[in-house]
């Protein structure tokens, strides 16, 4: 006589187990989003609100009572200063990110090879981005200026003064001022995903007889795509930043 083994409460126990952990994770949800409330009701209020009532105001007249359509897009794009404006800044990113990236990782790798402790070295590097903005327009001007510390030291050497705020060296002096604004930021960045690449690689590689050049190829840089793209990221919301210095 063959006996039939049927499970009387298998099923309904899974059934069980599933609601049990479906309540669960349906109330670590709703506890979240207690949590993200107060965040969100401020950032719908004070961002999103502005942005939507700035992009409606865009397809009216200045009082916004009247729809005007696409007018004063077209308005702007056939002003001449605006798409000046537009060539200059997208030359400033052009030139300036590849400067910054370039120049930031180089001095991390110094730092981390001359220095791989000092902590304070690091910190003294953000000070740039802790001046004020009108400190360092003043300073920019009394060395910048027609009768600035520079052209002063040019005169004593013989060479021609240079009209570093009214020509075409201003691009240059914005470029300076950007750079030397940003580089110790992005270098604490750098150092940041250098020490995230296991000490174990560096050490195969010196066994196996790599140089410093092929290491830097072979590892380091393979190593730092997603720093890369961070450090990109950042560097090109703060060129959008330098109106201030250019004012």
């Amino acid at each position: 006589m063959k006996s039939e083994y049927k499970p009387l409460h298998g099923f309904p126990m899974r059934r069980h187990i599933k609601a049990s952990i479906f309540c669960r994770n349906r109330k670590k949800a709703l506890t979240a989003w207690v949590f993200l409330l107060p965040s969100l009701v401020g950032i719908g209020i004070f961002l999103f609100l502005p942005f939507g009532e700035t992009i409606r105001r865009s397809f009216t007249n200045p009082l916004g009572t009247q729809f005007l359509g696409v007018k004063n897009y077209q308005s702007i794009f056939a002003n001449d200063a605006f798409r000046l404006a537009i060539a200059n800044t997208a030359k400033f990113i052009l030139v300036c990110i590849p400067l910054l990236l370039a120049i930031s990782l180089l001095f991390a790798l110094m730092i981390r090879k001359i220095l791989p402790n000092e902590k304070k070295l690091q910190t003294a590097c953000l000070l740039p981005m802790a001046i004020p903005v009108a400190s360092i327009s003043l300073l920019w001007k009394a060395l910048f200026t027609q009768n600035g510390i520079l052209n002063h030291l040019l005169s004593f050497f013989g060479l021609p003064e240079v009209s570093f705020l009214t020509s075409d060296a201003a691009f240059w002096v914005l470029v300076g001022t950007y750079l030397w604004r940003n580089i110790g930021y992005d270098m604490i960045l750098w150092l940041a995903g250098l020490d995230a690449i296991p000490a174990s690689m560096y050490e195969a590689a010196e066994v196996d007889g790599a140089n410093s050049w092929q290491i830097f190829w072979r590892i380091t840089l393979p190593n730092l795509p997603s720093t890369l793209g961070l450090i990109t990221i950042l560097s090109i919301l703060n060129t959008f930043k330098v109106y201030r210095e250019a004012y």
